[in-house]
């Protein structure tokens, strides 16, 4: 009997994930960002994401969270999270709303993260969210500076505000030219000749 419930018990396993292998390689499960999510996924990978983070140390900034600092994390933010997480006044813009999961718009009271998850975010990135990690190409300064930056953005000074909205355009418009400019481009050269 007790050997019968243990191959019971094997073969429920093996058939479970035999089954979520046929979903996944049958091309069952959903890959496009506007698909309806697989049930439970955003609870499972939300569960997964703090159960790692609780067992991180919880460092205190490494950066005041004085003018100076938020106005250089206003700089980086602007320049590497303001495409997916907005700036303060500003809607949504086009690569943030065909995300998913939608990234969270750090200037509409999302300050609820303490700053060293912040920074553990920004560093590493998150898998499965589009969050990519800035370990190489931010210093460990700047990274902390955002953190606070984002910690504190629902108490930001005017500056920072100023700073954050300084020639504030959507990146597709700074990315893409308008017809105007492709209109009076001159003309290549090697396209007129025939």
């Amino acid at each position: 009997m007790f050997k019968g419930l243990i191959l019971g018990i094997l073969l429920g396993m093996l058939l479970i994930a035999g089954g979520v292998y046929y979903y996944f390689a049958s091309g069952r499960a959903p890959v496009a960002t506007s698909a309806t999510p697989i049930p439970f996924e955003k609870t499972l990978s939300g569960m997964a994401l703090h159960a790692y983070l609780d067992k991180l140390p919880h460092p205190e900034p490494q950066v005041p969270t004085d003018e100076a600092n938020l106005v250089s994390g206003a700089k980086v933010y602007k320049q590497h999270c303001a495409t997916c997480h907005g700036l303060p006044g500003e809607p949504k813009g086009a690569i943030a709303l065909g995300m998913y999961p939608a990234p969270p718009q750090l200037f509409l009271g999302v300050t609820d993260d303490d700053a060293w998850e912040s920074y553990w975010k920004v560093e590493n990135g998150i898998r499965m969210s589009g969050m990519p990690a800035f370990k190489d190409r931010l210093t460990e300064k700047q990274i902390w500076q955002v953190a606070v930056l984002v910690k504190n953005a629902d108490k930001i000074p005017e500056s920072v505000k100023k700073e954050l909205t300084a020639n504030a355009s959507t990146p597709m418009e700074t990315a893409m030219p308008s017809s105007k400019q492709v209109a009076t481009a001159p003309n290549n050269p090697k396209q007129t000749k025939k």
